[in-house]
């Protein structure tokens, strides 16, 4: 099993912390229960991962705050990075 991070109740995304291949289970901690997700593809060490099925337009949501908008919808399980996610900071 590999190990995640998440920052704050609030998240949908968690932060994981080895490299993670197809299928794997990541085991993300910082709440009072880990929280387990399946990878629906690799994911490389410090990329995040979905901890639930994130809708296109939707925010990103680390530290409890919006880190940026899903381009497309992401299922739960996915690789949440560049491809897939928009700034906010750059259209304003």
């Amino acid at each position: 099993m590999k190990r995640g991070i998440i920052m704050n109740k609030a998240d949908n995304v968690a932060t994981v912390l080895d490299d993670v291949p197809v299928r794997e289970t990541v085991a993300s901690r910082g709440l009072a229960v880990p929280v387990e997700t399946v990878a629906r593809e690799a994911i490389p060490r410090g990329h995040k991962i979905a901890l639930a099925d994130i809708p296109a337009g939707a925010d990103i949501l680390k530290y409890g705050f919006p880190i940026g908008y899903a381009l497309t919808d992401i299922p739960k399980g996915a690789h949440v990075h560049v491809h897939n996610v928009g700034s906010k900071r750059t259209e304003e």
